[in-house]
C-alpha cells in the first residue's frame, strides 16, 4: 500500500452522487451500507474503463487491486486491517492484493452508527462495522460473479470465488477481478446478498494476515501529518500561555523575525480563548520552533486559572463530605451499613494524565475563497468539520479533510471542541489577512502537547464497603468527585443523566458484582478551569481501580481467595467469569510464587472489568525489594471480545494496553502548581523504558458472539490488579496513583 497526498477522488467526495440503503442487523441496530447508483453515466466510466465502485467503500482496479476505504482514524490500533479484513471475507480478495485509504469526511456516507456520526473512539471501529464491511465486500462479489456468469454463459450458482478468482469448475473457465471489473461495474447492485457464516470465514479469526499498515510503516512509506509536504507550504509554531485562560497582550517579534527561514509572526484569534495566540510561520519546522522560542510575549493572565492540583485535591475532599447526585441507587445503602459486622472505607486520588501519544498535535491548512482543505490524523470528522466550517462562516461540504495516519492519540484527536484543528485554522486565517495565502502546517513541540490541556480529569473517590458477619457484601457506596468530560461536548445530550456524566461514573454505577445495596453518587465540578477531554478507557481508569482493590479488600477481610470470592459475586455473568477462569488458570492461580531473593517479596494480583462491552481479566506478579523497589514481573491478560477479527491485533492490543496502562500506575501525573503545568517532556512525564515492560501473556476466550470493544478493555485491570500484587506481597494497600513505592501506601 502506498499512502499518497492527492489520489483519485475518493466515493465519498461531495462530486460523487450516492444514494443510502439500510440494513436491518439481527440485533436490531440499523447498519448503514451506502451503494452508488448505477445509471447511465456510471455505464459510461465503466465502458471507458473506469474502476469498478458497487459502493462507498470499496474499489476494484483493472489492475486487480482491491482498495479499501477505511472510514475509521489508524492510529496504532489495527482499524485498518480489521476493516479490510471484514470487506475481503466476503469479497473473497486476495489479501496480498488488497490496499486501504483513509476515507473523506463524508457523514453521510460513513458514520460510525455507536456515536451517530463520522468518527473513531469508544473501540467502536469494528463492532459497527461488522455487518457494513462484510455486506459492501458481498455485494461487491455478488456482482463480479454476476458479471462472469453473464459472460460465460452459466449459472452465477455454479460460480465460485477465492482469493481474487473467479471460476466455473465444470468450463474449466477462469477470471481474475481486474479482468471482470469493467464488466461487474455494469451490473445492477443486488438489494440482498448472502453473509457467510462463521464457520466459512478463511480471514476473520485468523492469526495469519500481514497487517494492512505494517509494510508502509516499516518501509517510511506511511503518510502522517508531519510528512505532508504541500507547495509553497509553511510551517506554524504557535506560541501558548503558560496557564489557562491567559491573552496575549503584546508581542515583541523582531528577535523571531530575525532568525533565518522565520517569514512572519501572526497573532491569531478564535471563537473563544482556548486556542488565541501567537505563531510564528517559517520555511521548516526548526526555524519555526527556533523563531517561538526567540518571541518576547506579554501574556494578559488577568483572567488565567491559578489553583495548584494540591488545592484541587483538598476542595474535592471537602466536596466529598457532602452528598452528590444520584448515579445509582439500589436497595438501601445506609440502612445495609447500619447493620454491617464490618466497614471498609477509603479514599482513592487520580491525577490528571496527559494522553502523550508519539506523534504531538499537527494539522495542515490549505485555505481557499469560501473553502478550506485538511490533511490531518482525523479522528472525529463529523465535529471538526463543522466547527471549522462554523468558524470560517462556510458550508461543511466546503471544508474537505483528508485522512492520514495518526501516531496514537489515546483520545487526543478526538477533541471535543476541535481546538487544534481550529487552531491551525485560525493560523492560516491570520496569515492570509497579512497577504500569506500559502498552505500551513501547525506543529506542536512535545512541551506544548505535554502542557496544552484536554487532560483525563483528576478524580477523588470516597468509598464505603459493608460486610456482614459472613465476609459477604451487603453494602457499597462511592461519592466521586472530579471535572466532567461531555458536558460540553456534542455526546451530552445522550451522556448527561440527570446532571450525570455518565463517563464519570462507569464501571461503578454499573457494578457488576452482585451487590444487594448500592448507592453511587457524582459531584461534577465547574469551577476548575483545566481542559479534560476522554482518555484510553475513560471513566474506567478509575472507577476499575477503586472497584476491583475494594472487593479484593473485602476478600481478605472475609478470609477468602480473592478469585473465589469474585466467582460468587459474579454469580449470572458468565463472560466475566470465563474470562477470570482463563486468565487465573494460565497465570497458575494458587500456586506458590518462586521465593523473592535477597529479602524481595512476591506477589499476585487479579483484577477483572467490563468496559467497551469486553471484559478482560488479568493476573499481575510483582517483586517487592526490601527497600520497597517495585518490579512487575508478569501480566496474564484474557479477554472476550467477542469474534476475534484479527487475533494477532488484538493480542497487540492487550499488550499496548498494559504498556499504556503501567505507564499511568508508575509514572503518570501531571500537576499544576500556580496555575502552571509542571510537566514538559517525557523526562518528568515518564511513560515506561523497557526495561520495566514485564513479560505479557494474552489469552483470547472462544467466541462467535458480534465484536465488542479491543483498543481500551486491556487498559482498566492492570492497575488494581497491579495494586492487588503488591498486598499480597507486602500487606500494604494502595490508595492512589501514581504509585511511588509499596511503602507510600495505607497498611490494611
Amino acid at each position: 500500500m502506498t499512502s499518497q497526498i492527492t489520489v483519485e477522488r475518493s466515493p465519498g467526495a461531495p462530486a460523487d452522487p450516492v444514494r443510502r440503503r439500510f440494513v436491518q442487523g439481527s440485533a436490531g441496530l440499523v447498519l448503514g451500507m451506502y451503494l452508488a447508483p448505477l445509471g447511465a453515466a456510471r455505464a459510461a466510466q465503466a465502458a471507458k474503463g473506469a474502476d469498478f465502485r458497487p459502493n462507498a467503500f470499496v474499489r476494484i482496479g483493472t489492475d486487480g487491486i482491491v482498495t479499501i476505504y477505511a472510514k475509521h482514524l489508524e492510529m496504532g490500533q489495527g482499524a485498518y486491517t480489521g476493516l479490510a479484513t471484514l470487506l475481503a471475507e466476503e469479497l473473497d480478495a486476495d489479501w496480498e492484493s488488497v490496499r486501504v485509504e483513509g476515507a473523506p469526511a463524508n457523514t453521510e456516507l460513513y458514520k460510525n452508527f455507536a456515536l451517530d456520526m463520522q468518527g473513531t473512539g469508544g473501540s467502536t471501529a469494528m463492532s459497527n462495522s461488522y455487518e457494513q464491511m462484510r455486506r459492501a465486500g458481498a455485494t461487491a462479489r455478488a456482482m463480479l460473479v454476476a458479471a462472469a456468469a453473464e459472460r460465460w454463459r452459466v449459472p452465477a450458482g455454479e460460480i465460485t470465488v477465492a482469493k481474487g478468482i473467479v471460476s466455473h469448475a465444470s468450463s474449466g473457465r477462469r477470471a481474475g477481478f481486474g479482468e471482470l471489473a469493467q464488466a461487474a461495474a455494469r451490473q445492477s447492485v443486488p438489494a440482498q446478498v448472502r453473509l457467510k457464516s462463521p464457520g466459512e470465514f478463511g480471514l476473520i479469526g485468523k492469526p495469519v494476515l500481514r497487517r494492512a499498515d505494517g509494510a508502509d510503516k516499516v518501509r517510511a512509506r506511511a503518510l502522517f501529518t508531519q510528512d505532508v509536504q504541500l507547495p509553497g507550504m509553511l510551517v506554524a509554531v504557535p506560541a501558548h500561555p503558560p496557564r489557562f485562560g491567559a491573552t496575549v497582550r503584546r508581542v515583541d517579534a523582531s528577535k523571531a523575525l530575525a532568525v533565518p527561514g522565520v517569514r512572519a509572526v501572526v497573532q491569531f484569534e478564535g471563537s473563544a480563548t482556548r486556542f488565541a495566540g501567537v505563531a510564528v510561520l517559517a520555511d521548516h519546522t526548526w526555524a519555526a520552533r527556533k523563531g517561538r522560542d526567540a518571541l518576547a510575549v506579554e501574556w494578559d493572565e488577568s483572567g488565567a486559572y491559578r489553583e495548584s492540583s494540591d488545592g484541587i485535591l483538598a476542595r474535592y475532599r471537602e466536596i466529598a463530605a457532602r452528598p452528590g447526585l444520584a448515579a445509582t441507587s439500589k436497595g438501601d445503602a445506609q440502612a445495609a451499613f447500619a447493620s454491617a459486622a464490618r466497614i471498609i472505607e477509603a479514599d482513592f486520588e487520580f491525577p490528571y494524565l496527559a494522553h502523550a501519544s508519539m506523534e504531538p498535535l499537527n494539522c495542515v491548512v490549505r485555505l481557499g475563497d469560501g473553502q478550506c482543505e485538511i490533511w490531518n490524523g482525523e479522528q472525529f470528522q463529523t465535529p471538526d468539520q463543522r466547527s471549522v466550517a462554523d468558524y470560517l462562516r462556510i458550508p461543511p461540504e466546503r471544508v474537505t479533510i483528508h485522512q492520514l495516519y495518526a501516531g496514537g492519540s489515546f483520545g487526543r484527536r478526538a477533541s471535543s471542541t476541535a481546538d487544534y484543528v481550529l487552531e491551525a485554522v485560525a493560523i492560516a486565517r491570520a496569515a492570509r489577512a497579512q497577504g500569506i495565502r500559502a498552505p500551513i502546517k501547525m506543529a506542536w513541540m512535545r512541551e506544548d502537547d505535554m502542557r496544552g490541556g484536554y487532560y483525563r480529569p483528576m478524580f477523588l473517590h470516597r468509598a464505603r464497603v459493608g460486610l456482614d458477619a459472613k465476609g459477604r457484601i451487603t453494602a457499597w457506596q462511592v461519592r466521586i468527585v472530579g471535572q466532567s468530560i461531555v458536558e460540553s461536548s456534542p455526546f451530552a445530550p445522550v451522556a448527561v443523566k440527570n446532571g450525570v456524566d455518565i463517563t464519570s461514573v462507569e464501571g461503578l454505577s454499573d457494578l457488576s458484582y452482585d451487590v444487594p445495596n448500592l448507592q453511587v453518587e457524582l459531584h461534577t465540578v465547574r469551577d476548575v478551569a483545566v481542559p479534560v477531554l476522554w482518555f484510553r478507557s475513560v471513566g474506567h481508569t478509575h472507577t476499575a481501580f477503586t472497584a476491583e482493590t475494594l472487593v479484593d479488600e473485602a476478600a481478605v477481610a472475609a478470609g477468602q481467595d480473592p478469585v473465589a470470592y469474585r466467582r460468587a459475586l459474579l454469580k449470572g455473568r458468565p463472560r466475566h467469569l470465563a474470562a477470570l477462569e482463563l486468565a487465573t488458570q494460565r497465570a497458575g492461580w494458587g500456586k506458590p510464587l518462586a521465593p523473592g531473593l535477597d529479602g524481595s517479596r512476591r506477589g499476585r494480583g487479579v483484577a477483572v472489568h467490563e468496559s467497551f462491552h469486553s471484559v478482560a481479566a488479568q493476573v499481575v506478579e510483582v517483586t517487592v525489594a526490601a527497600d520497597g523497589a517495585l518490579k512487575v514481573d508478569r501480566v496474564v491478560c484474557a479477554i472476550d471480545c467477542g469474534i476475534a477479527i484479527n487475533p494477532d491485533v488484538v493480542r497487540a492490543q492487550m499488550e499496548g494496553g498494559i504498556g499504556f496502562a503501567l505507564s499511568a500506575a508508575l509514572h503518570g501525573a501531571i500537576t499544576l502548581k500556580d496555575g502552571v503545568v509542571e510537566q514538559s517532556n517525557f523526562h518528568d512525564y515518564r511513560v515506561i523504558r523497557i526495561n520495566e515492560m514485564p513479560r505479557v501473556e494474552v489469552h483470547i476466550v472462544p467466541s462467535q458472539a458480534k465484536p465488542t470493544g479491543v483498543g481500551e478493555p486491556g487498559v482498566p485491570p492492570l492497575a488494581p490488579a497491579l495494586a492487588n500484587a503488591i498486598f499480597n506481597a507486602v500487606g500494604v494497600r494502595v490508595r492512589s496513583l501514581p504509585i511511588r513505592t509499596p511503602r507510600a501506601g495505607v497498611r490494611a
